[in-house]
């Protein structure tokens, strides 16, 4: 079984600044990313990727696409949507509101995924599409659900060894073996809690499901995680977090808040970071989109912080609601940034400079390092593109210019 994750280029463009640094369906959401997802369907089945030109050397094509399924980066499966896709013959494509969804290829790699080209099966039901960044937040409770059934159906839990951990509804906590958890409340009254292999939940803490904690992330002591927040592998929170997806090896490990939030990999929030996730006049948040170049309005009244890879942020740094902050930025300082801080800016509120690339590379592989994972010169090839086509937006550069 071959199996092809295309990305449509609107909803690539839509979903930026995630996906600046990877194809759509490797975007986290629930326990699972979506390529993950799909993987527990088909166990054995070589994976590629059509994607954006300038990601394909580290997210590579299949060799031979004859035969593949061919799945929308975006969509999240479900058994009957497996099933549907699994009974496609080839040229057909399951469409959903003229947009192909999944499509069984014939020969080699199409020239583009729109439904003329394939014999149409219309999707019966409404796909899960991850079409805006917000999705990932807003949908998150859903998709731990859905993950955790998955992952758990015929499994034993490690369980929960430590005598002064409080449990409450423990059938629907799942405990990967090597997980560490001490002294903490977990509730799994309202949607259940997953706790990845070699995870650690410290002291005092206070767990709220849906929650997901992946592998070897760490809860620090006193943390308290509300629901429908998954922290991806390889990370470190506290303070308090709600309704919030942490792709991974990313850090918020001290006090403060971050609500209806996203962050990408290799962040680090500074001590005392807080977001809005709620305006004052309780009106529908607007978000920096890149597909339109401009604001649009998401029609959520909570809605905090986007954040792309590699960025940071010092200590009491304060984000207004519906921020937007770019690929290896750098903001610290006092007041509230802009509510849409492009990549590889430095500065804060009293203004911006360019973050220097070379500089940016050196920050990359420390931080990198810490994780025993190595700036691979195609990491540097995906991060210098980016900052040559986000230059548009530093537009404290044109003012240099023309001086």
């Amino acid at each position: 079984m071959k199996l092809l994750f295309f990305d449509l280029p609107q909803l690539h463009q839509q979903l930026l600044p995630l996906t600046y640094t990877r194809p759509i369906a490797a975007l986290r959401i629930g326990i699972h990313t979506i390529e993950e997802k799909w993987k527990h369907y088909f166990t054995d089945a070589e994976v590629g990727y059509a994607t954006q030109h300038y990601l394909q050397k580290k997210w590579k094509l299949l060799a031979d696409s004859t035969n593949a399924l061919a799945i929308n980066g975006s969509l999240c499966p479900t058994k009957e949507l497996v099933q549907v896709c699994k009974n496609l013959q080839p040229g057909q494509a399951l469409v959903y509101n003229n947009m192909v969804v999944a499509a069984k290829l014939k020969a080699d790699l199409p020239e583009s995924f729109e439904p003329e080209g394939f014999e149409v099966v219309t999707a019966n039901q409404e796909p899960r599409l991850i079409t805006n960044p917000w999705h990932i937040f807003q949908y998150n409770g859903e998709q731990i659900r859905a993950d955790f059934n998955r992952i758990t159906e015929g499994k034993t839990s490690a369980g929960i060894a430590d005598p002064y951990t409080i449990a409450y509804n423990s059938a629907n906590i799942f405990v990967e073996k090597g997980a560490k958890i001490k002294a903490a409340i977990l509730n799994a009254e309202d949607g259940p809690i997953y706790i990845g292999k070699d995870a650690q939940i410290h002291e005092g803490s206070i767990i709220k499901g849906p929650f997901a904690l992946c592998e070897g992330s760490h809860v620090n002591p006193g943390g308290k995680m509300r629901g429908d927040t998954t922290v991806g592998p390889h990370s470190k929170v506290g303070g308090e977090i709600s309704n919030s997806v942490i792709q991974g090896y990313s850090n918020k490990g001290h006090e403060g808040f971050l609500g209806n939030s996203v962050l990408g990999e290799w962040c680090n929030l500074g001590a005392d970071t807080n977001n809005s996730n709620l305006k004052n006049n309780y009106a529908p948040v607007k978000l920096w989109s890149y597909a339109r170049n401009g604001f649009a309005n998401t029609g959520l009244q909570f809605c905090g912080l986007i954040m792309g890879d590699h960025s940071k942020c010092g200590i009491n740094t304060m984000f207004n609601t519906g921020t937007v902050v770019g690929v290896s930025a750098n903001i610290f300082g006092s007041g509230f940034p802009r509510n849409f801080v492009p990549s590889f800016s430095w500065g804060g509120a009293s203004g911006f400079t360019t973050y220097a690339i070379k500089t940016a590379f050196q920050v990359a592989q420390r931080v990198m390092e810490r994780r025993n994972i190595n700036l691979e010169e195609e990491d540097q090839e995906i991060l210098q593109h980016i900052f040559d086509v986000t230059s548009e937006y530093r537009v404290w550069e044109k003012t240099t210019e023309s001086n």
